[in-house]
């Protein structure tokens, strides 16, 4: 199973960013997909999840109102979409996946700075 994910870069504060993660390899039957963060110095964070189908999502508290997960099933792509970026969104952003028997896949991270 291998994650990439794309769309990372240098905005201003306000703008807005669509992260992409696409996912290759055995991918029958995942359960949840979701981002994380990690800022320098900081733990990784939970961004937000989604489930099988894109039923249900989970948002961070400080996300909330301003990202937006979604997947597409067929492509076997999750995005974020990103609005109203705020310099403490500044993080590298990594994509997860979890498979049947709680097996756990990350992607390599992209990297989304936003200046004041």
């Amino acid at each position: 199973v291998q994650l990439v994910e794309s769309g990372g870069g240098l905005v201003q504060a306000g703008d807005s960013l669509r992260l992409s993660c696409a996912v290759s390899g055995n991918t029958f039957s995942i359960n949840t997909m979701g981002w994380y963060r990690q800022a320098p110095g900081k733990q990784r964070e939970l961004v937000a999840t989604i489930t099988s189908g894109g039923i249900s999502t989970n948002y961070a508290d400080s996300v909330k109102g301003r990202f937006t997960i979604s997947r597409d099933n067929a492509k076997n792509t999750m995005y974020l979409q990103m609005n109203s970026l705020k310099p403490e969104d500044t993080a590298v952003y990594y994509c997860q996946i979890v498979l049947p028997g709680l097996r756990i896949y990350w992607g390599q991270g992209t990297q989304v700075t936003v200046s004041s």
